[in-house]
């Protein structure tokens, strides 16, 4: 009778194993999810419409007014006002969607950090509103621009301060995009999340508005929407001439500041709701 010894197994036969999911696996995966979902196409083209087509009108309008306009990149940018909602929608819908369809229970089972997850929906949601923000913030201005050309409205871009509204506009889509984000994480529900982002951006603007004195000017320079109106011009709006505001830069930081209070409140929630 013949006896068969086994052989042992060498380093070639046996598979290695493979580092848990880390950092950079999540956000490869995050990332192919935001382009995989309906919302993505439809919220930035929303967004390009509300940039780059009001930003036309608007322009069109400026054009056929005698005389020079006082900051005609506020005219050029005025589709911003609009275009930071649809991009708050779209950081909404980057993870309310997955509540809302349950897809969440898979994304937590293969990535149980929450940390991680939430890290990585940002870096993308990040990345994307920057990239988008700083792309449409210099096709608005170059279609603006050539609009605008041979009247006496008409800016260059060597202009004191017009790059500086491109940069920071695009930052503040991007800063948006985040902020929506953090209230999504936070509420979960889309909504109710949709819901609150408008009453931040809009309706919390026009409310403050109608406040005494003393209100308007110790609450309205905190605000997103008057942040960005100071961002999308050149010179501060005239309604801003009595009112304490914060530099564009300092407005950006702000929100900044929000974004990440939003997104760690939601990761702790995250992690004590979602076991």
């Amino acid at each position: 009778m013949t006896t068969t010894t086994p052989i042992a197994p060498t380093a070639a036969t046996v598979e290695q194993p493979r580092g848990r999911a880390g950092l950079r696996q999540a956000v490869r995966a995050e990332w192919t999810k935001f382009w995989s979902v309906r919302s993505t196409s439809w919220s930035l083209f929303a967004l390009i419409v509300a940039t780059v087509g009001l930003g036309m009108l608007s322009t069109h309008a400026l054009r056929s007014q005698p005389g020079p306009a006082f900051d005609p990149i506020r005219r050029i940018f005025v589709g911003f006002n609009f275009g930071q909602f649809a991009i708050g929608v779209l950081g909404v819908l980057f993870i309310s969607a997955e509540y809302g369809t349950g897809q969440i229970r898979s994304t937590l089972s293969v990535m149980p950090r929450r940390p991680v997850v939430v890290a990585a929906k940002a870096i993308v949601m990040g990345i994307v509103g920057l990239v988008v923000g700083e792309i449409l913030s210099f096709a608005t201005f170059v279609v603006g621009d050539a609009m605008l050309a041979g009247s006496q409205s008409h800016v260059a871009f060597a202009t004191p301060g017009v790059l500086r509204v491109l940069i920071e506009s695009g930052v503040y889509i991007a800063l948006l995009g985040l902020i929506g984000l953090g209230i999504g994480t936070l509420l979960h529900n889309s909504a109710g999340s949709i819901a609150t982002l408008a009453g931040v951006v809009l309706i919390l603007t026009l409310i403050v508005q109608a406040m005494p004195t003393v209100v308007i000017d110790a609450v309205s320079r905190y605000l997103p929407a008057n942040i960005g109106a100071t961002v999308f011009a050149i010179s501060a709006p005239g309604r801003f001439q009595n009112v304490p505001i914060f530099s564009p830069l300092t407005g950006l930081l702000v929100l900044a500041l929000y974004a990440a209070v939003l997104l760690g409140s939601g990761c702790y929630l995250m992690i004590r709701r979602d076991t």
